[in-house]
């Protein structure tokens, strides 16, 4: 029999999506004037589009978020356990703020470092759960901040396409609602994941190639940071592998293009369009055409990592980690290849 607090647990998530999804779609048509005015995005170096167009409705997505999941968290009471709900929302907007101001004027990439090194920090401390044996503790810490402080720019850097925001993270926040509704995630996680997928689920139309509206800054630094704490607390609970699955082509894509950069002596801080996904609008694939196979191959890493979850041995980890790892690189080769190469082979 399903008790009270199972019942509320359960019905949460699935009040967040749609509540979050309303709410980010208002805002977005109640701030897009202010938008217009004082956050357009003029095309530069990194940049896809070709005419300046309004940014930062990444408030929407991460405001819908926070109001959905204290909403629904208060109504039913599904708190999380000390002071980690406090630090991440706080962390969440600190990094929001940042990149409100950096949309507008840009910020020194050294400050912007600092200030999302100290939020990132304060996330893992107070986060529920530890990866690490009891004589390895002293190294969770600096290693996790490390990696989270990666993971939020690597979205910010991902960020560079009509809804390319969307196609990654969408599955990856379904996959992890459906989890949890199931049972198989924390409560808390559950409901945070809920309401960020709403919230994007809220901002997509309006950012659909050819998009009227983007991120910006102030949305995906602190999209990054909900993610990566998501993916913590799926580790911390035992599918590190699932955790490491999940995220695998944002990963991939922004960690490669980095090393190549350093490799070849370029200023990484500086705008460019080296992506794998951006070079392949070079290379003669349409934006919908890029968005969709990505779309496409994060669901399939839901699958695989569901697969470590449901069959938690090393040969079904090992296995699911090497095809993982296969999809994507065939989808970053194929971004790599100009498009009329492989229709030559096709004729």
């Amino acid at each position: 029999m399903v008790g009270r607090k199972s019942w509320r647990m359960t019905l949460a998530p699935l009040l967040a999506v749609p509540l979050a999804a309303a709410l980010s779609a208002g805002l977005i048509v109640l701030l897009k004037p202010l938008l217009q005015r004082y956050a357009l995005a003029r095309p530069n170096a990194r940049s896809s589009h070709k005419v300046p167009t309004p940014q930062g409705g990444g408030i929407a997505i991460v405001g819908a978020a926070l109001i959905a999941a204290a909403l629904l968290a208060a109504f039913l009471e599904i708190g999380l356990r000390g002071t980690e709900g406090t630090a991440l929302a706080l962390a969440v907007l600190v990094l929001a703020g940042v990149g409100a101001v950096d949309d507008i004027r840009p910020l020194p990439a050294s400050l912007r470092l600092v200030v999302q090194a100290g939020a990132v920090a304060a996330v893992v401390a107070t986060a529920q759960g530890r990866l690490l044996p009891e004589g390895l503790a002293w190294l969770e810490l600096p290693a996790a901040v490390v990696a989270g402080l990666w993971f939020v720019n690597l979205v910010n850097f991902m960020d560079g396409l009509d809804w390319m925001t969307v196609a990654e993270f969408v599955p990856l926040t379904a996959f992890l609602t459906g989890l949890g509704i199931l049972g198989g995630y924390a409560p808390e996680p559950t409901l945070v994941a809920g309401a960020l997928l709403g919230g994007l689920l809220g901002f997509a139309p309006f950012n659909r190639p050819v998009a009227r509206l983007f991120m910006g800054d102030v949305g995906s630094l602190p999209v990054g940071l909900i993610v990566a704490w998501l993916l913590y607390r799926l580790a911390a609970e035992g599918g590190l592998a699932a955790a490491l699955i999940l995220p695998l082509y944002p990963v991939a894509d922004a960690t490669l293009t980095l090393l190549w950069r350093l490799r070849r002596g370029e200023k990484v801080w500086q705008a460019h369009r080296s992506h794998f996904y951006q070079v392949a609008t070079v290379n003669g694939f349409s934006v919908m055409g890029v968005v969709t196979r990505v779309f496409a191959v994060q669901g399939a890493l839901a699958a695989l990592a569901l697969i470590t979850l449901l069959w938690p041995s090393w040969p079904v980890t090992l296995l699911g980690l090497v095809v993982a790892a296969g999809l994507v690189g065939w989808l970053l080769r194929l971004f790599a290849t100009p498009r009329r190469r492989h229709e030559g082979a096709r004729a």
